[in-house]
């Protein structure tokens, strides 16, 4: 997997820089068969993205299952029963968290996307001559309101992931813990897949209309009534393959590293375990503790010299 790591970057640097020159082009006026390349281009981007995003999951799922085996090791658990009521429950809870951490995160991207709309329009209102190039937009404020957004309505979704962990490990005991865990990252893998396919298809959905789409023996080309639907459609993927797919590793992580934090403090018996052979320290006294060994019984000696 690491021998593919150049491939990977290449693959994921190549969406973002046709999506550039597409944008690039059309901000300077270039000729419109110059967006119709890049347009190409970006679609192109669109499904090589969503393949690197694909071993990015993957990668995801391989590290929670490492941290999920030293979560074991540290919690002094053997095993995780199902049949039990509060493990069974939590790994339902677990399998619920990224349906609820992406929704929060395509809320916030919608709530931001509203906000720039509306000061885009008091711009066009406020400052005449945009469109003829006559006068500069306030783009600061754009980005202003683009980072705030990121960091203000991301508390939440930072603190489902970070608290649920928590709670559960010191409320229900470890075993319920790795319920959760288990829970989370099947949910998790399959739904960054999902998303981050899904956000791409739908996003080469509406670029195909700019050479025209055949349906029902019809054209249909920008501006058409299925062209307005397939942008209504990319206002969901977009959010899906940029946000909320990607959003899944850090889920699937940061949870899983959360819980590996506080497994020696919800440690079955209450005791950090000590690997087999190694000495254990008593804090209470500032002694070392070695195991006792009993003394051999010394062989009884004989005297033979009067045998001879």
């Amino acid at each position: 997997m690491m021998a593919t790591t150049a491939m990977q970057l290449a693959i994921d640097a190549f969406g973002p820089i046709a999506d550039n020159a597409g944008g690039i082009a059309e901000m300077s006026g270039l000729p419109k068969e110059v967006r119709e390349r890049t347009d190409i281009l970006d679609a192109t981007g669109n499904t090589t993205a969503a393949t690197g995003k694909g071993f990015a999951i993957a990668s995801a799922a391989l590290t929670a299952l490492a941290l999920f085996a030293a979560y074991v090791g540290l919690a002094g658990i053997t095993a995780i029963d199902i049949y039990k009521a509060n493990v069974l429950a939590m790994l339902f809870v677990g399998a619920m968290i990224p349906f609820l951490f992406s929704s929060m995160a395509i809320s916030a991207v919608g709530k931001a996307a509203m906000d720039m709309v509306k000061e885009v329009r008091r711009q066009f209102k406020e400052i005449p001559g945009i469109m003829e190039y006559k006068a500069k937009p306030e783009y600061e404020k754009c980005v202003a309101i683009s980072t705030q957004a990121s960091i203000r309505e991301m508390i939440l979704p930072g603190a489902l992931a970070l608290l649920s962990p928590i709670i559960v490990g010191f409320a229900f005991g470890p075993e319920a813990l790795g319920g959760l865990l288990a829970g989370i990252t099947v949910s998790g893998v399959l739904m960054g897949i999902f998303q981050n396919n899904a956000g791409g298809a739908w996003d080469n959905a509406k670029k195909s209309f700019e050479k025209g789409v055949l349906i029902d023996g019809q054209i249909y080309k920008k501006g058409s009534d299925p062209h307005k639907a397939a942008v209504t459609g990319d206002t969901v993927g977009d959010p899906f393959k940029d946000t909320s797919g990607p959003s899944m590793n850090i889920l699937i992580k940061l949870t899983s590293i959360v819980a590996l934090i506080i497994a020696p403090h919800i440690n079955e018996g209450g005791a950090h375990p000590t690997m087999p052979g190694h000495e254990h320290h008593d804090h209470s006294h500032g002694a070392v503790v070695t195991p006792t060994v009993e003394p051999v019984a010394a062989a009884s000696t004989v005297d033979v010299s009067d045998r001879f």
